[in-house]
């Protein structure tokens, strides 16, 4: 008898994070935004392009640059090689919708961006985010329901693959609510130290160790000074399950 695939009801999740050789994925003063190679960002466009979707936090959008897209030429044609849509879907987490309507990733206007809110996030927040050009989506009463969230954008947008770039509150709420299927690290050659500093999984995190996420190490690759770490979820050593579909939320607390 053929096991049922519990994942078909929402997308294939990897999380992709730069860190430092101390887990850190920022400064205390959360100014850095960039530090890996050429090579580890390659390895970013390269990600993006095996998903239908790439997800980030408001805070990761608001404070830097970015435009969650696939980049160069060369990554589009490699995501129509795949049969994949040249540009990909975009979502913005963000409980109470508070993302600057200047932000890059609503200048940059070649793809849907798609924003999960609370009903915290209040009428004129949801106007603001709609002219910017975003289609938002209410998923939740006091926190993002990720699980209903990840069902909705495979029924209603059909995201297969999707991508996760933190940050750290936002990849400790996948993790909790038993989301993640990979984990993409770039071990990078700086000790930023400091226990203000971010990590890949921030927020209220596993209380006991039992609460923890296993993984397993799937392959690791060593270029000059820099290690590409991919893990799996080890589901031998998961921890028992809530039924696939929605459920309740996973605090995002100081997601905005």
């Amino acid at each position: 008898m053929k096991r049922k695939n519990s994942r078909v009801w929402r997308p294939f999740v990897l999380v992709n994070m730069a860190m430092s050789a101390d887990g850190k994925i920022a400064t205390a003063n959360r100014a850095v935004s960039s530090f890996g190679s050429r090579r580890d960002h390659d390895h970013l466009l390269a990600l993006r392009a095996t998903a239908d979707a790439v997800m980030a936090g408001a805070r990761t959008v608001s404070a830097h640059p970015v435009d969650l897209g696939p980049g160069p030429a060369r990554f589009r044609r490699l995501r129509q090689r795949r049969g994949l849509a040249e540009y990909n879907l975009r979502v913005i987490v963000s409980g109470r919708g508070r993302i600057p309507p200047d932000a890059r990733v609503f200048q940059r206007r070649f793809s849907p961006v798609i924003v999960l809110v609370t009903s915290r996030a209040t009428r004129a927040a949801r106007q603001r985010l709609r002219a910017a050009g975003a289609h938002v989506k209410v998923c939740g009463r006091d926190a993002v329901n990720l699980r209903a969230a990840l069902r909705w954008l495979r029924e209603r947008w059909g995201v297969k693959r999707l991508v996760c770039e933190g940050g750290g509150e936002l990849n400790d709420a996948m993790f909790r609510a038993d989301l993640v299927d990979e984990v993409h690290l770039t071990v990078c050659p700086l000790v930023f130290g400091g226990r203000a500093a971010p990590t890949i999984a921030d927020g209220v995190g596993a209380r006991v160790l039992p609460g923890a996420r296993a993984f397993r190490l799937k392959s690791a690759r060593r270029v000059e000074n820099e290690l590409f770490l991919v893990y799996e979820r080890d589901l031998t050593r998961a921890p028992r399950r809530r039924p696939a579909g929605p459920a309740q939320g996973t605090p995002l607390k100081r997601i905005r």
